[in-house]
Parts: structure tokens; C-alpha cells; sequence
């Protein structure tokens, strides 16, 4: 059973944290090309979809947590340091994602939708930024699973 379900926690990962990274680490890109107006009707449709792809899988995502705890319990390993803070960086990386990332992306694709005007090159830094933290802390997650400092139940 824990085989199952550490299975399915990577797949819940990769499928589902892999198309957030991706999309929101491309939305400044395609901000910034929108507040340039180049290509502004092709990037406002950009922006959209790529908002649309964090939204759905920002919620598919809730699956990896649910699943890591799972597999955690089965393995006995709840109460281990590695995975505690894992736990917290993941908690982190939501928060940003659902307080910082989402609302700014849905304000800037407000601002390009009514007023035709993005909220400027200084919001897509910003997005930018919060985006790379998001990743960061993903990355730094990822590699406290692989390495499991500690851990009693293997490599």
C-alpha cells in the first residue's frame, strides 16, 4: 500500500505542481510582451489560458498533500524533521501561489481585458519574483524528499 501511495503522491506532483510552475513562471513573459503591445490580442489570449492552467491545477494540486500525508503515516515518518519542514515550505508555496500569485495574475488579466492596458513591466517583476520564490521553495521540497536528511527508511 505505501508503494501505491508514494506512487501516486509524485504522479499528483508531477502532474500537477509541473503545469503550475510552468505557466506561471510564463505569465510575466507574456505580460510584459502584452504591455509592450506586441502581439496584445494573441498575449491577452496567452494570459488567460495560462491563468486558467494555475487556477486548475493550483486546485488539482491539493491531491499532493493528501497523498504525501498518506504515504508519511503508512511509513512512520510523521514526526521526522525532513518531513516537517517540507511540510512547511509546501505550506509556504500554496500561500504564496493562493494569497500572491493567483490574485495578481487575475488583477492583471482584469487590467488587459477592460482597459486593454496591463498593470505595467513593475507588476510583472513583482509576478516575476514571487514566482521564482514559489519555485524555489518547490525545488527545495523536491530535493528534501529525494535526500531525506535523517531518515531511518532508506535513501
Amino acid at each position: 500500500m505505501t508503494k501505491l501511495l508514494l506512487s501516486l503522491h509524485v504522479l499528483a506532483a508531477v502532474l500537477a505542481v509541473g503545469p503550475v510552475t510552468v505557466a506561471a513562471s510564463t505569465f510575466p513573459r507574456v505580460l510584459r510582451r502584452a504591455d509592450a503591445n506586441l502581439d496584445g490580442r494573441e498575449a491577452l489570449t496567452t494570459l488567460r489560458m495560462l491563468h486558467r492552467i494555475c487556477r486548475v491545477y493550483a486546485a488539482i494540486g491539493l491531491a499532493v498533500p493528501v497523498f504525501g500525508f498518506a504515504t508519511a503515516s503508512s511509513l512512520g515518518v510523521l514526526t521526522s524533521g525532513w518531513l516537517i519542514t517540507s511540510i512547511l515550505l509546501t505550506a509556504a508555496a500554496a500561500a504564496i501561489l493562493a494569497l500572491l500569485i493567483l490574485p495578481a495574475q487575475d488583477s492583471a488579466l482584469t487590467a488587459a481585458q477592460t482597459s486593454g492596458l496591463s498593470p505595467g513591466s513593475r507588476d510583472a517583476g513583482r509576478l516575476a519574483m514571487l514566482t521564482g520564490l514559489f519555485n524555489l521553495l518547490w525545488a527545495t521540497v523536491t530535493v528534501l524528499m529525494i535526500i531525506r536528511p535523517g531518515s531511518t527508511t532508506g535513501a
